[in-house]
């Protein structure tokens, strides 16, 4: 006998068409389709062709005119700022949106125009992205406090008519002005906005921007609300900058209607939450959960939604996030696995649950990373709610694999995210014969085309690179880039990524991005950077450094400065705090760099002398350095 989940997975990919057009009925629209799914241009898939909508509609007008008006939409958390709590009705949050929206349109903002989004987590970074879906302008938010360099990569690539920002983000112990880091993007880029809207915050004075300064409240107070702009089911909603292995970053380009139809359904039948529970993902609009389920899903599915401004420790201590669900009846929470691995090292036994009001918990979500088994079973225990690892990905927007709780509750196994949800046809592949392995065995994860809706459309301004990227090396597949295995009862395993990108505290980030920094280093002639197994944020950066013939510095000091040099060019969130320097290398014979076995031996885990390998003494060198380091194992 079947299950709802069986279903469900059957039909999605038995009649995707079907299964999608019933999802999209929950959906309004200003235009109905003419087609659920187009694939006249494939590989360039879309969904809903002929279909017009307003995502921004969808998640505020709808519900305050089908009697929401009064209900909570968002809850702005912030203990970093002396534990202030900020509620918004949906009347309320719709007022400010169309005011926003507003002020933008006075400036010029239209329909197909870039925004560039530069905030810290405070209610007006979903402001921002709801007011810019509101005008069908195309927002793209970066993370608040990128470096300069990397904040200037992005406004060149997205070309922004405006930037919307604040005057500082607040960390536990320190305050990070924008400012400084927001005129030096725009003297670095080629390009120029228009305009940049500016929030003031208490913390931090305003300063004058590099091109016209708004204050956001004033323009805000001044404006005439906007009116919501019908826009085509594949027009782009946003931009989202995810890390590229040549270090230029994949601009993921994401549709309306293919995401509101996706988001919305993805909240009952995955997260099992209904209209009017409070749900909590704790995550930062910078990322991709952020998008998806802090600002667009709950607010979609009528929800209430929590914008937290805090750590999962040191806000004040590792009882932070029972205090929220406590707090705010949180039904359901979705974090990073780093975030409880933080939370269990401060606070091993739990002991400061036992002073919240729970009862309201009744599930737990994690995805960033893969979830260590640890983890996972200390959180079942001390939580005693469902605790759901899932996988996806930037570029999916929602849930590749997942046990689906508003569907079938499947059991738990530690290391598995359960099964592709539905509309994913999940396939593991063999890397050279691209033919399917057999359970248990690893290979590469891809997808069948078509990806389901919500599922990148392509790469901003760069079609070719979008198809060299994900469709090029498995013809008819989407390649995910990681590897993994099915076993016998369907469960899939995500073993391992299958290029350059390490997952630090649940941030993808591309070492050869940052093997670009180090190279930049005026006595580095090369250098190599791999992914080290961190217990706390699932992955660090290690750099090995070879300097020029002739550098008299001592090697402690070049290290220290490549260290600043990353935290300068890519920021704090590189985690980036160890190297050392070799001899050289260890290469195969046509100059490839052996990184995976170089990680293998930091790590710890066994491994076998290449065959390809040019000169097998260099892996003694780097044992030696790894293990000067405390890492690295005996060889093997």
């Amino acid at each position: 006998m079947t299950n709802a989940f069986e279903e469900a997975y059957a039909r999605s990919i038995d009649n995707p068409e079907g299964f999608w057009g019933d999802a999209a009925e929950a959906i309004t629209w200003t235009k109905k389709w003419d087609k659920v799914l187009d694939d006249s241009n494939a590989p360039f898939y879309r969904w809903f062709k002929g279909g017009e909508l307003n995502t921004c509609y969808n998640c505020l007008d709808r519900h305050v005119e089908d009697g929401r008006a009064d209900q909570t939409a968002l809850i702005y958390d912030s203990p970093v700022t002396g534990g202030t709590v900020r509620k918004y009705t949906y009347a309320e949050l719709l007022d400010e949106v169309s005011r926003v929206a507003g002020a933008l349109k006075a400036e010029g903002v239209d329909k197909g125009d870039r925004v560039v989004i530069y905030m810290p987590m405070i209610p007006e970074a979903a402001i921002a992205m709801l007011a810019c879906a509101r005008l069908g302008a195309i927002h793209s938010v970066v993370f608040g406090g990128f470096a300069a360099n990397e904040l200037a990569v992005r406004i060149d690539d997205a070309k922004p008519k405006a930037i919307m920002s604040a005057t500082c983000g607040i960390e536990v112990n320190r305050v990070i002005e924008y400012m400084p880091l927001l005129n030096e993007a725009i003297e670095i880029a080629k390009h120029k906005p228009s305009v940049c809207m500016i929030k003031q915050r208490p913390e931090c004075e305003a300063k004058a921007t590099a091109t016209k300064h708004l204050d956001w409240d004033d323009a805000m107070n001044a404006a005439s609300p906007a009116d919501c702009v019908s826009v085509e089911s594949s027009h782009p909603l946003y931009i989202l900058y995810t890390s590229g292995t040549t270090g230029q970053p994949k601009g993921v380009v994401r549709d309306n209607g293919g995401h509101a139809v996706a988001l919305k359904w993805s909240m009952k039948n995955i997260y099992g939450v209904d209209p009017g529970d409070v749900y909590w993902a704790a995550s930062d609009v910078g990322w991709v959960v952020g998008h998806s389920y802090i600002v667009y899903a709950p607010l979609m599915h009528g929800c209430t939604t929590v914008l937290y401004e805090g750590k999962p420790v040191g806000t004040p201590d590792a009882g932070a996030f029972w205090r929220v669900i406590s707090d705010h009846k949180i039904k359901t929470l979705f974090t990073a696995p780093t975030a409880f691995r933080a939370i269990r090292k401060e606070d091993p036994k739990a002991e400061l649950l036992g002073k919240y009001d729970l009862s309201h918990f009744k599930a737990l979500f994690l995805a960033g990373e893969r979830t260590d088994p640890d983890t996972l079973y200390w959180a079942m225990e001390v939580l005693k709610v469902p605790v759901v690892d899932h996988w996806w990905q930037t570029e999916t927007g929602w849930p590749i694999a997942s046990n689906c709780l508003g569907l079938h509750e499947y059991p738990v196994k530690a290391g598995s995210p359960t099964k592709p949800v539905p509309g994913w046809n999940v396939k593991v592949l063999h890397e050279e014969t691209h033919e399917e392995v057999p359970a248990g065995d690893i290979g590469a994860i891809c997808v069948k085309l078509p990806m389901p809706p919500s599922s990148l459309l392509t790469l901003w301004n760069a079609d070719q690179r979008f198809k060299d990227a994900y469709l090029e090396e498995y013809p008819g597949y989407y390649k995910t880039a990681d590897a993994g295995m099915f076993d016998e009862d369907g469960y899939i395993s995500i073993m391992a990524r299958t290029d350059d990108i390490i997952n630090v505290a649940g941030h993808r980030l591309s070492t050869g991005g940052m093997e670009e920094v180090l190279a930049s280093h005026p006595d580095v002639a090369e250098c190599a950077v791999i992914g080290v197994d961190d217990q706390m944020k699932g992955q660090l950066p290690f750099g090995f450094l070879v300097l020029k013939a002739g550098v008299t510095k001592e090697p402690e000091d070049i290290v220290n400065e490549v260290v600043q040099l990353v935290r300068q060019k890519i920021g704090p969130v590189a985690a980036f705090k160890q190297a050392t320097v070799v001899q050289r290398l260890p290469k195969t014979r046509s100059g490839k760099i052996l990184r995976g076995t170089m990680q293998s031996i930091a790590d710890n885990k066994a491994w076998k002398m290449p065959a390809t390998i040019d000169d097998p003494v260099i892996l003694d060198e780097i044992t030696e350095a790894l293990e000067g380091s405390g890492l690295g194992s005996a060889r093997k």
